[in-house]
């Protein structure tokens, strides 16, 4: 059944009031929330993995500095990677909208960099093997991706394609409805006048490829111990798999459209070294030496 989509990204809006002269109206949105679930979760599912042995030496004050800055590199890597991946132009025209986080545009490959990079800074400082962290870390991350995808989709942004399937939705974002009130909206679908405009909902694709079965596979996974790069290059290949698939039912950015063969997208083209990474880190797991959780029977 098709379906309207009618959901408001803003969850609470507080009162408006003066200040300085200026109006503001405060609100928190249903993707800023999803970022809470996602940190807060991967907090819950660390915890538990510490409390097992997982990540020998380590304890839960020190756990905590590495969600911490897994959130920077999140956020930072994120924002620097929407920006150089997908919006460089509009960066040349205008460097400040770097900062400008509040209008939008974060990238996974750009977050998976921030953490990795973030991961690497705190496994220095532990003196800890550096994929030992990453193969703790991966099995806490599939749960945020799934919740920022349901982000995407209460933003009505990111949606697919035009299908004719029977579970397609119609976004009021699509460019079709510029200048359609709610109302109008209702009404032309309530008729059956914009079935034709009905989308692949992408985010949901997505958040059950990429949440809900990575988490499964990557938790069970890792209950038992692992080779080195074991998890992290299951990570990283069901990831790029995934990404790679779903992009073929999404639409490509407005500003880069598609890059070769009239199908091939941005997200594909960084979809590719993360399938081949996860690859070659399962290779290796083989001669590599397996983690030993500190707590005796420790589950994961």
């Amino acid at each position: 059944m098709i379906h309207l989509h009618q959901i408001d990204p803003i969850a609470v809006q507080f009162p408006a009031f003066e200040l300085f002269g200026r109006t503001f109206q405060p609100s928190i949105h249903w993707y800023g929330i999803m970022y809470l679930l996602a940190f807060a979760t991967a907090w819950w599912l660390g915890r538990r993995r510490v409390a097992a042995g997982r990540l020998p030496g380590v304890d839960a004050n020190a756990f905590g500095d590495l969600l911490f800055y897994g959130m920077l590199g999140v956020v930072l890597g994120g924002r620097l990677g929407y920006v150089l991946f997908y919006a460089f132009p509009d960066l040349v025209r205008d460097p400040l909208m770097l900062v400008r986080v509040w209008d939008g545009g974060m990238s996974f490959h750009g977050g998976l960099l921030g953490v990795l990079v973030a991961s690497w800074v705190w496994a220095r400082r532990h003196s800890l093997h550096f994929f030992d962290v990453m193969d703790f870390v991966a099995p806490l991350v599939p749960a945020g991706l799934g919740f920022g995808r349901l982000g995407n989709y209460i933003g009505a942004e990111l949606w697919g394609k035009y299908t004719q399937a029977g579970w397609g939705v119609v976004f009021p974002t699509d460019p079709q409805f510029a200048g359609w009130s709610a109302e109008q909206l209702r009404t032309q679908f309530e008729a059956g006048a914009l079935d034709a405009f009905a989308r692949h909902p992408s985010q949901l694709y997505q958040a059950f490829l990429e949440g809900l079965v990575m988490f499964v596979a990557l938790w069970w996974f890792s209950s038992r111990p692992r080779p080195r790069y074991a998890v992290s290059g299951l990570f990283a290949l069901l990831y790029g798999v995934f990404r790679f698939q779903v992009e073929f039912v999404r639409v490509p950015d407005a500003e880069i459209g598609y890059l070769a063969f009239g199908w091939l997208t941005m997200g594909q083209l960084l979809s590719l070294p993360l399938v081949a990474l996860g690859l070659f880190w399962l290779w290796k797991s083989h001669r590599s030496p397996t983690l030993r959780p500190a707590v005796e029977g420790g589950g994961a």
